[in-house]
């Protein structure tokens, strides 16, 4: 069967922007005894991956967050229905 419909298709690729250096303020940290896909041990959600603007999460369980490329916005933090993600202050410790 062949599909006549024309259309795009691509995977975020990490760094795009180049990696973060030192001058990000705050970091995404995940608590994964909230975070759904590890909760339930199966794929589930991912709204983190889906909305990071730099393709830096990876959609496996648990889930991961590429800090090396990760830019600090916050997006993942917000899109979380579950309230998994935390953003903290760079140079402190976890959650």
């Amino acid at each position: 069967m062949i599909d006549n419909n024309i259309s795009a298709m691509c995977k975020p690729a990490p760094g795009e922007a180049g990696k973060t250096g030192d001058w990000r303020d705050m970091r995404p940290v995940i608590d994964h005894t909230k975070c759904t896909p590890y909760v339930k041990n199966k794929p589930a959600c991912f709204l983190c991956w889906l909305y990071c603007p730099e393709g830096v999460i990876r959609d496996t369980i648990p889930v991961e967050i590429d800090l090396d490329y990760c830019k600090g916005c916050g997006i993942c933090a917000e899109e979380c229905p579950m309230g998994a993600i935390a953003m903290v202050a760079e140079g402190k410790q976890d959650g």
